[in-house]
């Protein structure tokens, strides 16, 4: 056993991928999901006996300490943490929701805050331990009409660096994934933004979940890499 690692958003696509593949590497696996129970389910069926299932809203801290709490109860420390849980509302800003900018901010940026604050004392008490947070191309470069999606990817890399840097006194290593443009339910939901990223490839294709849970399963064997970006990508 490699310990236990939790994953957010770990019921479809890319984090489904992740908790797969860190599960075959050995680690015993809480899967965060929201909405999708059935398929949140059948991960854990697919995992086997050392995973469980949590619901919980990653935007809403009492609900990411309550599964810290259960996760505590019932294996008493956290290795390793894949912030992947995220959601896209695009729209150009002049015309912009702003319960729409909230509920992304809230998703992929306040959730990474309050997954660290409620995970990071158990990594304490284990020793130490890996934080891995998905950002985007698009936090990189921007793109129009995802000025919210943009914005939390770009700020999550800054909350990357800055927790490799207060975290490192604790042998907990912080670091952040671009996995690029993914034929996931997100990336389906925009063909021609799909069809584009394909284009603009080196390679004209797209990024695949299982080579990025791959990598994410390789960096976690490591102990050195700390407050960097991977650019998975095929894109410059």
């Amino acid at each position: 056993m490699h310990g236990v690692a939790v994953v957010t958003g770990a019921s479809r696509g890319l984090g489904r991928e992740i908790a797969l593949a860190l599960g075959r590497q050995g680690y015993r696996i809480a899967l965060n999901y929201i909405h999708s129970e059935k398929e949140a389910s059948d991960v854990v069926l697919a995992l086997g006996e050392p995973a469980i299932a949590l619901k919980a809203d990653v935007g809403i801290l009492r609900e990411v300490e309550t599964m810290a709490g259960i996760i505590s109860n019932r294996w008493g420390r956290i290795d390793a943490v894949i912030n992947n849980a995220g959601i896209a509302r695009d729209g150009l800003l002049i015309k912009y929701r702003e319960e729409d900018w909230d509920e992304v901010v809230n998703t992929n940026l306040k959730g990474c805050f309050n997954t660290t604050k409620a995970f990071v004392p158990l990594m304490i008490k284990a020793g130490g331990g890996q934080i891995v947070n998905i950002s985007s191309y698009s936090g990189l470069k921007g793109k129009a009409g995802q000025s919210a999606y943009s914005a939390s990817k770009a700020a999550l890399l800054g909350l990357t660096y800055t927790l490799a840097r207060e975290l490192a006194e604790y042998n907990i290593r912080v670091n952040a994934l671009l996995p690029g443009y993914m034929p996931t339910d997100m990336g389906l939901n925009a063909m021609d933004a799909m069809k584009k990223a394909s284009e603009e490839s080196l390679l004209k294709k797209l990024s695949e979940p299982q080579d990025i849970a791959q990598f994410i399963s390789y960096l976690l064997t490591t102990s050195n890499i700390t407050g960097q970006v991977f650019n998975l990508d095929g894109r410059i």
